[in-house]
């Protein structure tokens, strides 16, 4: 039977850390996923209306599809600004590519935003955003253990007509090989059944971490998987590029950048098993998919299972952690 990790956050992958920067006045914040090193990576877009940076250094076909840190922020276009901060940190640590002697290291920070506009915080910050702030401070909160909930990226996050927020989840296949998932859910579509209290996600729980609740009748729950959506139009939810799930996987494996991109393309059937719909023309989801090296996955035909198995509990780590999010942010 397999379980969660210690913490049951991505974090349960070694050389993982998370940090969370928030500001409750604008009610935004800044997620930052730092690696121990770069690491190699892969992205998967999905949604109709993402807002990304970085993502075509990690496609597979281009020279360094690795990442010293990625970063999840509110604040649509102006929440990119966050990688900047990041980027600067790392730098001044020295971290990041050494393309030239004496000059500074180049750290590669892919990001993607959240629209979290519209959400009643103030955002009269004129010609001083604050995302470069916050994604600096992200980076120095990072550690092992973070919240979920209603802060960092998720702040100002909505999931359907409640409240979204940030979630992790991770599983322990075994030999060494950990999986884990992390998310900041700001859907257009619920992350709940019409009884507005089971998770369409409840096939995957472990351990009650979204709270145990099963539909009475599967069967007859299932009948109406959609949201209201002349609540959602009245509530102006339904415009491009103004919803979006952000997702980080990893695992301990050693895989190149094109089997992360595989992962990171298989773990987006978690958003679409516990988002009703996902992948809307209103969204903006992608996943971000990386790998730490601990742990050998064989050659050949061995190997190519190894990724497609990683790959599918990146889902299912996947689909528990937009349950989690919405958990925390409602408790």
């Amino acid at each position: 039977m397999y379980r969660p990790g210690p913490r049951n956050l991505i974090t349960d992958v070694p050389g993982f850390a998370v940090g969370h920067a928030t500001d409750e006045r604008v009610q935004t914040g800044v997620t930052v996923l730092a690696c121990a090193e770069a690491w190699p990576a892969g992205v998967d877009v999905r949604g109709g209306g993402p807002g990304t940076r970085e993502t075509e250094a990690l496609a597979p076909e281009n020279l360094v599809g690795r990442a010293h840190a990625v970063v999840l922020a509110g604040g649509s276009v102006f929440g990119l600004a966050a990688a900047d901060g990041v980027t600067a940190a790392l730098s001044a640590q020295g971290i990041g590519l050494a393309l030239r002697a004496g000059s500074p290291a180049i750290p590669i920070v892919p990001a993607a935003v959240l629209h979290d506009l519209g959400n009643g915080g103030d955002k009269t910050w004129g010609l001083e955003p604050p995302y470069r702030a916050l994604g600096a401070s992200a980076l120095q909160a990072a550690g092992p253990d973070f919240a979920l909930g209603s802060v960092g990226a998720g702040r100002g996050a909505m999931a359907g007509l409640v409240k979204g927020g940030v979630g992790s989840a991770s599983i322990d296949l075994g030999g060494g090989l950990t999986v884990g998932a992390m998310v900041a859910v700001n859907s257009v579509g619920s992350a709940l059944m019409p009884d507005g209290a089971t998770y369409w996600a409840w096939p995957f729980e472990l351990n009650g971490e979204f709270g145990g609740s099963k539909p009475p009748d599967a069967q007859a729950d299932m009948g109406n998987p959609a949201p209201d959506e002349s609540r959602l139009l009245a509530l102006e939810r339904l415009r491009p590029g103004a919803n979006t799930t952000l997702g980080v996987v990893a695992c301990s494996a050693a895989l190149t950048t094109a089997e992360c991109t595989r992962v990171a393309m298989m773990a987006q059937d978690g958003i679409a098993r516990a988002l009703r719909p996902a992948h809307s023309l209103f969204d903006g989801d992608i996943v971000f998919a990386l790998a730490s090296g601990r742990v050998a996955p064989g050659e050949g035909q061995r190997r190519a299972l190894q990724v497609s198995r990683i790959g599918s509990a990146a889902a299912d780590c996947m689909a528990r952690a937009i349950a989690r999010a919405v958990y925390g942010a409602r408790a």
